[in-house]
């Protein structure tokens, strides 16, 4: 279970994406009777750490701090093409042997790349970034299209925002649905974002800020049940399927058919952990017609059956 979280930082580090790090992991919200994480910040040389915003920040604690860690965390690093300290690969690499995950947010892959960590693995970055990280590192399998990745004990994600889809996506796979859209609603952010990173657009449906979108997806979201398509969306925003699904794809980097598939399965985690409806109903409601349908998809998404979903995070809903 996931309860203590590290963020190691370098030379210099972006206050937004340790920000992010520190909101998710190391704002109390026990109160709400949300999970609490020992968290803390580390160094390979504690002291004042200088930020890309001007101001500085004090570490106390150095690489030892890892060893502990559940979860160590990358917020930024260098994209200079130099070798990271000794001391910090070989600490990073002990955390993984004994089983801890690692987050690399933006370009914090680089660190994890130049460790060796990303060796043969799926891996993202800033859009800016990728093409310096896949030629660099020919042996990680860069992807620049999507917003996070996550590939065995290892997370990488995009820049800025999609630190925050990265770590609510650690919290869904350790608590569950409920707790996430608890904590991404104490965080005035949206749960989950179906899509990808796009160099000038959102990749947020509701996020878009369009009024007629937004209602648009709310709409959608009402009438899961339905056996909607991709045609009857396209007819409900008056729109041709090929025009709608062109729009729809340029605006939130997804295509209508797998937003749809999200929005469904998003709805079973929320069933599955609140009710005690049986897996065929649960399928109805989520429009996906059949429990077959329903433990097809949701394997594929969260690597377990809908009953053994329920079994893990029930009671981490109901405490929540």
């Amino acid at each position: 279970m996931l309860s203590n979280v590290a963020a190691v930082v370098g030379e210099r580090v972006s206050a937004f994406e340790l920000g992010v790090v520190s909101e998710v992991f190391g704002l109390d919200r026990t109160d709400d009777g949300l999970p609490g994480y020992d968290f803390a910040l580390c160094a390979v040389r504690p002291g004042l750490i200088p930020t890309t915003s001007g101001y500085d920040v004090h570490i106390a604690r150095g690489l030892e701090r890892l060893a502990v860690a559940d979860l160590v965390a990358v917020p930024s690093w260098t994209d200079s093409p130099v070798q990271p300290p000794a001391e910090l690969v070989e600490a990073l690499h002990a955390a993984v042997d004994r089983g801890a995950r690692l987050l690399a947010v933006c370009s914090g892959a680089f660190l994890l790349a130049a460790s060796g960590l990303l060796d043969g693995r799926r891996a993202t970055t800033h859009w800016r970034y990728a093409a310096t990280l896949a030629g660099r590192y020919p042996r990680v399998r860069v992807d620049a299209g999507v917003l996070y990745v996550e590939d065995g004990p290892v997370v990488t994600s995009a820049g800025t925002a999609a630190a925050i889809d990265a770590c609510l996506h650690l919290v869904r796979e350790e608590h569950g649905a409920s707790v996430a859209n608890a904590v991404a609603r104490r965080m005035v952010v949206s749960p989950h974002r179906s899509g990808g990173q796009a160099q000038y657009v959102e990749a947020a449906v509701a996020g878009a800020g369009d009024d007629d979108l937004a209602a648009f997806v709310a709409w959608v979201q009402r009438h899961l049940t339905e056996p909607l398509t991709v045609d009857d969306l396209a007819a409900r925003a008056l729109m041709s399927p090929r025009t709608f699904a062109r729009r729809f794809r340029a605006t939130t980097g997804t295509t209508p058919h797998q937003w749809l598939l999200d929005q469904r399965l998003a709805l079973a985690e929320q069933l599955l952990e609140q009710t005690e409806l049986p897996v065929d109903e649960v399928a109805r409601r989520c429009g996906l017609g059949s429990a077959d349908t329903l433990r097809h998809h949701f394997t594929r998404r969260r690597r377990t059956s809908p009953v053994g979903y329920r079994r893990a995070f029930r009671a981490t809903a109901a405490g929540a």
